[in-house]
């Protein structure tokens, strides 16, 4: 589930993505000062929570964290506004160091690979990645399901060329890093990196 709030370009909204709608047609139904989103199968999407500020502070802009009271807040709004979801609280990172401990040609591209990469102890995504530096034993960055990277891209498991695809190993530049090269290519950590540690992210 990610949160965002950017009050200069959206106004005093709270938005909550909560799945991929996968292209599908949105549909909207708004009580009071919350509106649901979902898509025709009638699952939820997404939650918009209009002059949030009146029950909330919120600092920052762009992806922020939301503490278990603020969840408790939220999901109040939901049933002052007759809404029988709940909003659940996660706070497990979303972008960790990683290690790959498999990589392999993609068999349907000349650029992609295929990557078994350790995001915690014990935990392996399939990431499927088209850097040339990508390889097997490299302590990486990834951005896992439900991410938001700093330019505002979603993070969601999909398919590339018809492989699955469970998140994304990052370069330096796409998490606006300070001084990211303009060279093409994954950021490389060094062997001191700990798995399965959040990773600090640039807005």
């Amino acid at each position: 589930m990610i949160f965002s709030y950017n009050k200069q370009t959206v106004g005093d909204t709270l938005l909550v993505i909560a799945a991929n709608d996968n292209g599908q047609e949105n549909q909207v139904e708004r009580k009071k000062d919350v509106a649901r989103i979902y898509i025709p199968d009638g699952t939820t999407v997404a939650w918009n929570f209009f002059n949030v500020s009146e029950i909330l502070t919120i600092t920052g802009s762009g992806q922020i964290e939301m503490s278990d009271a603020d969840i408790d807040v939220l999901n109040q709004q939901l049933r002052d506004a007759g809404f029988e979801e709940r909003l659940v609280a996660d706070h497990s990172p979303k972008f960790v160091v990683g290690y790959v401990r498999t990589c392999v040609d993609h068999p349907d591209s000349d650029h992609l690979h295929i990557t078994e990469t350790e995001v915690d102890n014990g935990e392996v995504l399939q990431i499927v990645c088209g850097a040339a530096n990508i390889a097997a034993g490299q302590k990486v960055v990834v951005a896992k399901p439900g991410a938001m990277m700093p330019d505002g891209l979603m993070i969601w498991p999909g398919k590339l060329r018809g492989v699955e695809s469970y998140g994304m190993i990052c370069s330096a530049k796409e998490l606006h890093l300070p001084n990211a090269p303009e060279k093409k290519g994954i950021l490389v950590l060094d062997e001191a990196a700990v798995v399965g540690e959040a990773f600090p992210v640039g807005n």
